[in-house]
């Protein structure tokens, strides 16, 4: 299930390259900075960059670790003596594909609840919803594709 570790680390890289793009204040980042209530001053107060783009990256491993077990165990089977063989359709679209329906019915409903009882804003929601959204699907289409 893990005959190739690069991939996986690689696209743990993908949640901060893609959070530097899609948060930069001339991309998205002004609208979320709006969407929090704050100003851009109040969220720099106390924030710890180097040890956010550390935990991100450990974060990242995680996550990218488990995409590509429930990507490699949708692709497979189990032969007549219980063991895992692999499968097939190693491509970035399918992987990718995958990614979103994993993003859909896991990672989603939960975000959705915490948003609910913290009384997000709207805006705030589907910022970062637009966010993951990008990131599992590149995350699961990377490694899908690169197995």
């Amino acid at each position: 299930m893990m005959d190739n570790i690069v991939p996986i680390l690689v696209a743990a890289l993908i949640p901060t390259i893609v959070g530097m793009a899609y948060y930069n204040p001339k991309t998205i980042g002004g609208a979320w900075i709006k969407s929090t209530g704050k100003t851009e001053e109040e969220l720099m107060d106390g924030f710890n960059l180097p040890l956010v783009l550390i935990l991100g990256l450990v974060l990242g491993l995680f996550l990218s670790f488990g995409l590509n077990a429930l990507i490699e165990l949708s692709h497979g089977s189990f032969d007549d003596a219980g063991k895992f063989t692999g499968g097939s359709n190693y491509t970035f679209k399918h992987g990718a594909l995958h990614g979103v329906i994993i993003f859909v019915t896991i990672a989603l409903p939960p975000f959705l609840m915490n948003a609910l009882y913290e009384r997000k804003s709207w805006m705030n929601s589907l910022i970062h919803i637009g966010y993951w959204l990008i990131v599992f699907a590149l995350m699961a289409g990377l490694t899908d594709a690169w197995n």
